[in-house]
């Protein structure tokens, strides 16, 4: 009795799938040693140009209070509660 699945191997397994990734690989690896100069040359702008992107992502476009707390308009505030 088979008992293995007949399902079709996914597309990275296949011989198509491989063969891309090879090449993907090889032309990765060429561009890389071709033009490091420049990748490298470029790192310090990234840094810069990363800072803004986290500071919009991480505070999420700078929006100003609440931020844990929920403020529910229809809810009084502590000083009207008290009276």
């Amino acid at each position: 009795m088979d008992t293995r699945n007949n399902e079709s191997p996914t597309f990275w397994r296949s011989p198509g799938g491989v063969a891309l990734l090879v090449v993907a690989l090889v032309g990765g690896f060429f561009l890389y040693t071709e033009h490091r100069a420049h990748l490298l040359g470029v790192l310090p702008l990234i840094l810069v140009l990363a800072c803004p992107l986290m500071h919009v992502f991480m505070h999420h476009g700078h929006r100003h209070g609440g931020h844990s707390r929920g403020h529910n308009p229809r809810e009084p505030d502590n000083e009207q509660r008290q009276q």
